[in-house]
């Protein structure tokens, strides 16, 4: 068992939450284990992790701007300065193996442990490696992956296909539609339901296509379950309300996502790593419109995995406030290319994941 871990990154929850669901399962194996996360100041982790019960420590790290800003120029000192405060901290906490699951802080303080010959393995979640753990790989001792083919990027004799940890209530869903449906009391259980999540903040491409078919809803016999985000979720109640739509039932977020998932006969989604995972123990057909905000476009990347196996529809984000909707009701009509995907998407999930990648951790602190 490992008594003494540094888990690092961050930035955002495709990266915070699979850290926390790898704590907790280290945690649960060694419950008297020290897990300390480090992260970058000012950054979401340093409020997510010790929400979570585990103590964290930032790092002043920021990323590298697109644009010539001010902070560029700042950057070589804020990295020095992380890297010291990295190697001070392996220095004072001594772990047996530290995880970087990407983000701006998982450079330092893996660049620093391997230099210190200290066990490390990093957690990549997306089809398309980012530039820190692209860095890290040749010098890292392991790293678990949640795609396959990816020995163009990282050394293939340190690659361990592991998959994404999920949430824990998501691994079954054990609830009936029933159930479900009750934590929805203004959803129609006799009516196909279209759950549509654009992640917590709300994306504005899908924001529109639902607006776009609001006049469709009523004649195509569907309704909607709609997680619009905080950002947007004003101004969508108040076009709501203009059109007296009751066919639509709008929130800003989703806590029962088992409940949302159970009842949804087919699902519209971005194509985040963490998202996809989830879709694919929920093993409903889905139609995913990838992010274009995103580094690298791995958002793109991510949803072709499942594309290529008939397990997704994938189109554009420019394409969307038209196309969405209109692949959706066509969707729900064609119940045997529905049972396809579902089938296939479900032949993809890895519901052992966080444990695979904590046995990955294990094996690596022992040599």
């Amino acid at each position: 068992m490992i008594s003494r871990v540094i888990i690092s990154g961050g930035g955002t929850g495709g990266h915070i939450f699979p850290a926390i669901a790898i704590a907790n399962e280290l945690r649960a194996r060694n419950p008297k284990a020290q897990i300390l996360f480090v992260g970058a100041e000012g950054k979401m982790e340093m409020e997510k992790v010790p929400a979570a019960g585990y103590e964290i420590v930032g790092l002043p790290i920021v990323g590298l701007q697109r644009k010539l800003t001010l902070s560029n120029f700042a950057l070589p000192f804020k990295l020095a300065k992380s890297l010291l405060k990295a190697r001070r901290i392996l220095k004072q906490f001594k772990p047996e193996v530290v995880i970087g699951v990407g983000g701006y802080a998982s450079g330092p303080i893996l660049k620093m442990a391997t230099s210190l010959k200290i066990p490390t393995v990093v957690q990549e979640q997306n089809s398309f490696p980012g530039k820190t753990n692209r860095l890290l790989s040749k010098s890292v001792s392991a790293i678990c992956t949640a795609y396959e083919g990816l020995e163009s990027v990282f050394p293939a004799e340190k690659i361990r296909f592991t998959g994404n940890p999920v949430r824990q209530e998501l691994k079954e869903l054990h609830l009936s539609r029933a159930e479900a449906f009750a934590h929805f009391p203004d959803l129609d259980p006799n009516r196909k339901t279209i759950l549509v999540i654009g992640g917590s903040l709300g994306a504005r491409t899908l924001n529109e296509s639902v607006l776009n078919a609001l006049d469709r809803y009523e004649g195509e016999q569907v309704q909607v379950l709609w997680q619009c985000g905080k950002y947007y979720v004003e101004s969508m109640r108040n076009e709501l309300a203009k059109r007296q739509v009751s066919t639509v039932v709008l929130t800003d977020f989703i806590a029962r996502m088992d409940a949302a998932y159970t009842l949804a006969d087919m699902i519209v989604s971005r194509a985040g790593a963490l998202s996809i995972s989830e879709l694919c123990l929920v093993g409903k057909p889905i139609i995913l419109v990838p992010s274009p905000n995103v580094a690298e476009d791995h958002q793109t990347k991510n949803a072709m995995a499942l594309v290529k196996n008939d397990a997704a529809i994938l189109i554009k984000d420019s394409e969307a406030k038209e196309a969405v909707m209109n692949a959706a009701f066509e969707l729900l009509k064609d119940e045997t290319r529905s049972n396809r995907l579902a089938e296939n998407i479900r032949a993809m999930a890895k519901p052992d994941a966080t444990a695979a990648i904590a046995d990955v951790i294990e094996n690596v602190s022992k040599k």
